[in-house]
Order: C-alpha cells, then sequence, then structure tokens
C-alpha cells in the first residue's frame, strides 16, 4: 500500500517517461526510481487498461497513483509520493474521445504543492489523414485548456510525450523530418502558442545550448544519436520561478529491451 511522504526535502523532484508498455519495462521503472527517487513521476503510452497496470511494485516504493489506461494502446498515469487530488481524467474541453491523453491532478505537498498533467500527445502520422487533423484539434484543446489552468496562478507543469520538435536544434536530422507530423510549421507553430500563453519550455530555459535528445527510433538511431527532443516539462511562470535543474537521463535508452523514449526531470525548491 502506498504511503505519503514523511518528510519534506529541500526540492522536489519531478520526472517524464514515456515507457512504451509499463507491463514490459516495469522493472526498467522501478530501478530508475531506485537511482534518481523522484518525488512525482509522469508516465505516458502505457499500453494497458488500469486494471493491468503493475501496481504493487510502485506502491512498495511509496508511491500513490492514478491511472487513465487504455487497451494496447495509449495511456497516461501520475505517481506521486504526496497525497493526490482534484484529478482530471482527459481534456475537459474534449468529448468523447476514446484515446488515453491526459491526466492532470493536484500534488499535495504542503506549501510546495504543484499541478501536474500527463500529457501523450497524438503523434499524428501521415501528415493529410484524420490522424494529423486529430493532433491539430487535440492540441488546440489543450492549449484552451492550459490557458485556464494558468489563470488559477499555481504551480504548474504539464510533462509528457508532446511529439513535437519545437526547434531545429531539437533533432538531428531535420531533413528526414521535414514531411514529419512531429516538425510541420504548424505544429511546432501550436507548440508556439502554449508557450505564448505563459509556459515555459522548462529544458530549453535551463539549457539554452544543449543539443540533447528524449527519443531515438529502434534499429540504430541511439549509437548514432539521429534523435529528437520531444519529451517536455512545460512550466507556469511560477513553477519554472522554482525550477533550479532540468536534465534528460540518456542511461535508460542503454538498457536491455529499452523504451524508445528517455526519462526527462527537474528539481524544483
Amino acid at each position: 500500500m502506498a504511503v505519503e511522504h514523511l518528510f519534506q526535502s529541500d526540492k522536489i523532484k519531478i520526472a517524464s517517461w514515456n515507457v512504451n508498455s509499463i507491463r514490459v519495462r516495469v522493472e526498467h521503472v522501478t530501478s530508475w526510481i531506485k537511482q534518481k527517487n523522484p518525488d512525482v513521476l509522469l508516465l505516458q503510452e502505457l499500453k494497458a487498461q488500469e486494471q493491468y497496470f503493475p501496481k504493487e511494485p510502485f506502491e512498495d516504493l511509496g508511491y500513490n497513483i492514478v491511472i487513465l489506461g487504455q487497451k494496447s494502446y495509449n495511456g497516461v498515469a501520475i505517481l506521486s509520493k504526496f497525497p493526490i487530488s482534484d484529478i482530471v481524467y482527459g481534456l475537459p474541453n474534449v468529448k468523447n474521445d476514446d484515446q488515453s491523453r491526459y491526466l492532470e491532478a493536484w500534488i499535495n505537498s504542503g506549501e510546495k504543492g504543484l499541478r501536474v498533467a500527463s500529457i501523450y500527445v497524438p503523434n499524428g502520422n501521415p501528415v493529410g489523414t484524420p490522424k494529423y487533423s486529430y493532433k491539430v484539434d487535440w492540441l488546440n484543446s489543450l492549449i484552451e485548456h492550459a490557458y485556464e489552468l494558468n489563470q488559477q496562478e499555481e504551480a504548474t507543469i504539464l510533462g509528457g510525450d508532446f511529439n513535437i520538435c519545437p526547434n531545429i536544434v531539437d533533432l538531428a536530422n531535420p531533413t528526414k523530418l521535414k514531411d514529419d507530423a512531429v516538425f510541420m510549421p504548424e505544429i511546432r507553430q501550436l507548440f508556439r502558442k502554449l508557450i505564448n500563453i505563459g509556459y515555459v519550455d522548462s529544458f530549453r530555459a535551463l539549457n539554452p545550448k544543449n543539443e540533447e535528445y528524449t527519443y531515438w527510433d529502434y534499429g540504430n538511431a541511439f549509437e548514432h544519436n539521429n534523435g529528437l527532443r520531444i519529451d517536455h516539462l512545460l512550466m507556469s511562470s511560477i513553477a519554472i520561478d522554482r525550477c533550479t535543474k532540468v536534465q534528460i537521463d540518456t542511461k535508460p535508452r542503454t538498457w536491455v529491451r529499452p523504451s524508445d523514449h528517455t526519462p526527462i526531470f527537474c528539481d524544483l525548491l
């Protein structure tokens, strides 16, 4: 059974990871947790319904868990060593969406409390198909809801796999992605719209020149560092003012049978 955090440390560590099947990667995730000890972990692409999510290994590590699952595809979760409340399952302004891509909650860490969302933006490929239109519509709905959240003037982190490379520095091979939905001008403009309504791309803000990635396709992409930075921790102004560090940990991508993504994490005062 999960327990509440028994102490207040100087910092709160928030992490996000697209695990590409939680049941396949459960040992990877628990191993990483034991190394990095995040207070809050946002997971995406669970590929499991709620009843099949392996809760016990994470509860044994002290986490409270909320899940929005889906059979075989998508799925998001929030793990927290602090109590979780005010849970929002799915974007509230999207009706009849059968894809599990958005989960939001308040993390009750006392004076350091914050709102988090675990987000899995649609991939959108191929461009010019209903999948691409769905991505555009979904992002517009996210922007609308994110604007409403920002009016609450809370420390808010929108974390997850956004399936967007914001700038040319965020991908190793721009030519290869010229027709890909993750780098289309319209999609990048929607990402900038998120920024313009009051959020900060925390990794880029604290690491302005770093050419680092969070995703590498299977095959030899990782060995050649042919990657993309598509996993982000977007922060409200109150959250970024508390942020002291944002890092990408590439080590899990070297493990046997890894996810094609690797964790991104931050420290907040």
